[in-house]
């Protein structure tokens, strides 16, 4: 009698494997997020930094300077310098401090601490590495645009491409997932694009910056986002089944 009880407890243990796929279904999302959002970003700024660390140019820099160089005309150059003020201290530094307000004013805490450490934490990060890296700037021609600061990385791609991380990661779970999975990112391109245009940044400097950026951004959320999507609050029901399995935890 006693074998015969024990038979449906055993039969009722849970397989290893649905216990793995079950971990799997809670956290595809942060995997996915940690390999592409902060492992492959990472490996390209260690290997974009290595070579510029050895005073080791890249082949791609020149050519895409002269390139682009070549598509000179003065409403281009009138459109770019435009976008490279926009890019930093006429639209960039405004738009971050407003953000952060705005989620202030709303109540978000978290949301509100998650973007103004994306900023804070990429402008220290970019100021921390242009003084330990110390790359000159482009020579190439005479820029309509000089900048007397270290080259790499970009700090025009770095915080444009850390606005665009954080509006797309903050946007994900609402209805403006789409219009600013478009809208960030191309700002951030055609900003980055303007520094080459302008001759005051190589394209692995660039690069770089777009590297960066993503490793903090989404470094950052995945710390702080690891048990509630973001407008989520602690109160509130679980919006799927993956969040209502982690909240349990």
């Amino acid at each position: 009698m006693s074998e015969a009880q024990d038979k449906p407890a055993i039969l009722a243990a849970p397989e290893p494997a649905s216990g793995f796929r079950h971990w799997m279904a809670r956290n595809a999302w942060r995997l996915v997020l940690l390999f592409a959002g902060v492992l492959l970003p990472l490996a390209g700024f260690v290997a974009l930094a290595d070579e510029v660390h050895e005073f080791e140019s890249f082949h791609f820099d020149a050519p895409l300077l002269w390139q682009m160089h070549g598509l000179h005309s003065p409403w281009l150059d009138r459109f770019f310098v435009l976008l490279s003020r926009l890019g930093y201290e006429w639209f960039l530094i405004p738009a971050d401090v407003l953000i952060v307000a705005a989620l202030l004013g709303y109540r978000r805490w978290r949301e509100a601490t998650f973007v103004a450490v994306s900023f804070l934490g990429s402008a220290l990060l970019n100021m921390g590495s242009k003084r330990f890296f110390q790359r000159d700037r482009p020579s190439l021609w005479e820029s309509i645009a000089p900048e007397s600061t270290f080259s790499f990385p970009s700090g025009h791609a770095m915080g444009s491409m850390t606005l665009a991380a954080t509006l797309v990661l903050l946007a994900w779970n609402t209805r403006w997932r789409w219009p600013v999975l478009v809208l960030a990112p191309a700002f951030s391109l055609l900003v980055s694009v303007s520094r080459v245009y302008l001759g005051v940044h190589y394209p692995s400097d660039i690069l770089a910056g777009w590297c960066a950026a993503l490793v903090w951004v989404v470094g950052c959320y995945l710390v702080m986002f690891s048990r509630r999507h973001p407008w989520r609050r602690r109160d509130s029901p679980p919006s799927t089944a993956s969040e209502a399995s982690t909240q349990g935890e």
